[in-house]
């Protein structure tokens, strides 16, 4: 699927609900299973693209194009596309009004007719439905399946996808209550949450997850609940869809342009290499400045913007980023390698050059800023594709899932300016896929990766001439994690925290968890930081040359002008209170560092805040990745509480994917619980874990104390763990 911002707007504001009407269309079984000019998202791989097709060119504005697609072996004779799913023509369509009882209305005016590529159109005299209560019913032979007729690119997909919104969102998690809320913001003109409903039936289907073949309509929707990251985005959209219009009018700017230091770890499995295909493999990716001329001419930077405007009396928030990055791995397998007839553990470096540059960037679209501060912005974000080594013999295509964006947001100094900062993390996943040139197309090929990762997006608002001598010798709090890949040894990740004069050696008390010669986690003290220095790093804009808050992080060598230093590049918002850098070091490898302006005021007594991060767990049999997804931590007079994974509402979800060494398997994200209680003390802008017991969580937190982060450190039990956490202030109940 490939939308752009003023194509959502065209083909939703302008939208409405829908009336009476028909009910079903004629068989047409002896439509042959070929579907001749529209694209099939198997054949034509694109980048700046999302996983999803889209098949709404010629239609009118009031007009959809259906397609149905069921599991391989219901439809054996059925098109083949991607996720292991087959198209047909189905024998019937219904198309009515439905409520939380599944009732069904048949009240909806539309008409259907058959495309020359063998689609149905359908055409809605009252537009295209914008809400949830409106559902198309697919029939072919005996299967049946479901989907919204809200669909933002107007391209429906009836498939196990589109099938599980319906009947575990719709059907089952709403309440009455929450359905009738839904219901008049789609009567309200003025509210645009609406609007999530369009985003939402059409980016389950941007999921690169693979339906078993042999699998019944009910198997498939059941594979679907069962991957924790696709249930929780659903869920999590559906509870975006509750808020009031209150909740997305604070923006007032027309634009504002951020640095971005991104930094994702990964765990997943790769099919590369034949030898030992299967094998677990750990990833870092980092932002790069993309060289766009030789003569460093122009540039491109990892930015966000985020833009408000106006249109049709509603105030619209959009976002879009574009982070080129580069990639480090180091698989980790359990293999014959050697030819003796014995399996045994090995790792394998495959470093930055072994990559090619690769982009992270989201398609542009609607987002929610909530009015009681600190702000949220809240969107579904969809993730282009990308192709990396058009060049070579084996041409590489990426795949990202979508995600739910909740990020913190700060207060603006004034209605026409923006936050200073949009602070996120999340998790998603994706593929690597080789694809083969058929003329002129790229066709999906076998899949060479999965991967599973844990995303930080820290965007500091840029600055025009940036004076960076506020930061010169000055004091911060730091906290950092980092991974070392770069050997043909178990990997290290580092974490820590400590205080910063800028110009000199941190204070840090931190740690590296690895693996002895016996393959048994370890976690011993970190490598000594040495001085960190600090200088304002020229940017080349259209413009031309400026200082916009990019930094430069270095021991010794600053590099040179638009060059790699030797620690990293970060950026800073403009009042210099809070920094972020990517580490890229030869003692800590690649990572990221944040720094708060050290502060004399105390953390709140009571507070709760949402908790996004990653941990990294090693055991002696496994490698584990956690995403802590929008859990609460809750503080009161020095003790705190840090729930994920519950049962109770808004605690989040924690994610776990795990890498069994000797078995060469890893699983998709599952479910786990994460309920951690300690105390701790807060001075200085330094929270000290003092309780002796669990797990050590410390770290740093802001001027206001709206904004903390956390490392984690286990030193006992099975599993050994270190990560990162970000809790940012949750509004006041």
């Amino acid at each position: 699927m490939r939308l752009t911002l003023p194509s959502l707007l065209t083909t939703s504001l302008l939208l409405t609900a829908c009336g009476s009407g028909d009910s079903a269309i004629d068989s047409v079984r002896d439509i042959p299973n070929r579907f001749g000019s529209t694209q099939n998202a198997l054949d034509d791989f694109s980048s700046g693209s999302t996983g999803d097709s889209s098949n709404a060119r010629g239609l009118k504005p009031n007009q959809a194009r259906l397609t149905m697609e069921l599991p391989g072996l219901q439809a054996p004779e059925g098109e083949a596309t991607r996720r292991n799913l087959r198209i047909v023509i189905p024998d019937e369509l219904r198309v009515y009004h439905t409520n939380t009882s599944q009732q069904k209305f048949e009240d909806v005016s539309y008409s259907t007719e058959k495309g020359a590529d063998g689609h149905f159109i359908l055409t809605f005299d009252d537009g295209i439905p914008v809400g949830p209560d409106v559902v198309i019913e697919a029939r072919y032979g005996n299967h049946i399946m479901t989907a919204l007729a809200a669909d933002a690119d107007r391209d429906i997909k009836v498939n196990p996808f589109s099938h599980y919104l319906v009947t575990e969102i719709l059907w089952r998690y709403y309440s009455k209550t929450d359905y009738q809320t839904v219901l008049a913001c789609v009567d309200n003109p003025t509210c645009i949450n609406k609007y999530v409903w369009g985003t939402l039936a059409d980016q389950v289907h941007d999921f690169e997850i693979d339906i078993p073949e042999n699998a019944s309509i009910d198997q498939a929707t059941g594979t679907l609940a069962t991957r924790a990251d696709f249930a929780r985005y659903v869920e999590n959209m559906a509870n975006y869809a509750l808020l009031g219009q209150a909740s997305s009018d604070r923006i007032r700017a027309s634009a504002a342009d951020y640095n971005s230091v991104f930094f994702a770890l990964e765990l997943g499995q790769t099919f590369r290499e034949s030898r030992i295909a299967g094998a677990g493999q750990w990833g870092t990716r980092i932002a790069r400045e993309e060289k766009l001329t030789s003569d460093n001419s122009a540039f491109l930077y990892p930015a966000l913007t985020l833009t408000s405007f106006d249109a049709f009396g509603l105030n619209i928030t959009s976002l879009a980023t574009d982070i080129p990055y580069d990639r480090e791995t180091l698989i980790h397998g359990f293999h014959d390698t050697s030819g003796s007839g014995v399996p045994e553990q090995a790792f394998y470096s495959r470093g930055a050059e072994h990559w090619e540059r690769n982009s992270h960037s989201s398609a542009p679209g609607a987002a929610t800023l909530t009015t009681a501060p600190p702000a949220r912005l809240m969107a579904g974000r969809a993730l282009y594709q990308s192709i990396t080594n058009r060049n070579n013999n084996e041409i590489n295509g990426w795949t990202r899932n979508p995600y739910y964006l909740n990020a913190f947001t700060s207060e603006p100094a004034d209605e026409q300016s923006g936050p200073d900062r949009v602070l996120s993390n999340y998790f998603t996943a994706g593929k690597s896929i080789a694809l083969a040139d058929e003329g002129g197309k790229l066709k999906r090929q076998k899949t060479l990766e999965d991967h599973y990762l844990s995303a930080f997006e820290l965007h500091l608002q840029r600055s025009k001439a940036f004076d960076s001598s506020a930061i010169e010798n000055g004091e911060y709090n730091l906290a950092y994690f980092s991974a070392k890949l770069n050997s043909d040894a178990a990997p290290t990740f580092g974490a820590g925290f400590g205080s910063w004069t800028t110009g000199n050696a941190p204070a840090l008390e931190n740690w590296a968890l690895s693996r002895d010669n016996s393959l048994q986690p370890t976690l011993t003290p970190g490598p000594a930081p040495g001085v960190w220095q600090l200088s304002n790093r020229r940017s080349n804009l259209s413009y031309g040359t400026d200082y916009i808050g990019r930094l430069n992080l270095f021991q010794s060598n600053e590099g040179p002008a638009y060059g790699q230093p030797d620690l990293g590049v970060g950026a800073s918002t403009p009042d210099s209170s809070l920094l972020a850098f990517n580490l890229d070091t030869a003692s800590f490898g690649t990572g990221i560092a944040i720094a708060t302006r050290k502060t004399s005021n105390d953390l709140p007594q009571e507070a709760r805040y949402r908790v996004q991060g990653l941990v990294t767990g090693l055991s002696g049999t496994a490698n584990t990745l956690y995403q802590i997804d929008n859990g609460t931590l809750t503080i009161s007079n020095g003790t705190a509480t840090l729930m994920a994974g519950t049962p109770t509402a808004n605690d989040g979800s924690v994610f776990a994917v795990q890498h069994r060494i000797m078995d060469n398997t890893v699983n998709t994200p599952e479910n786990t619980l994460w309920n951690i209680s300690f105390s701790f003390t807060a001075s200085s802008g330094l929270i000290e874990d003092n309780d002796g017991g669990g797990p050590d969580i410390n770290g740093i937190y802001s001027n206001n104390g709206d904004q903390l982060f956390l490392t984690i450190q286990q030193d006992s039990g099975t599993e050994l763990r270190t990560g990162l956490l970000m809790a940012t202030r949750l509004p006041e109940d």
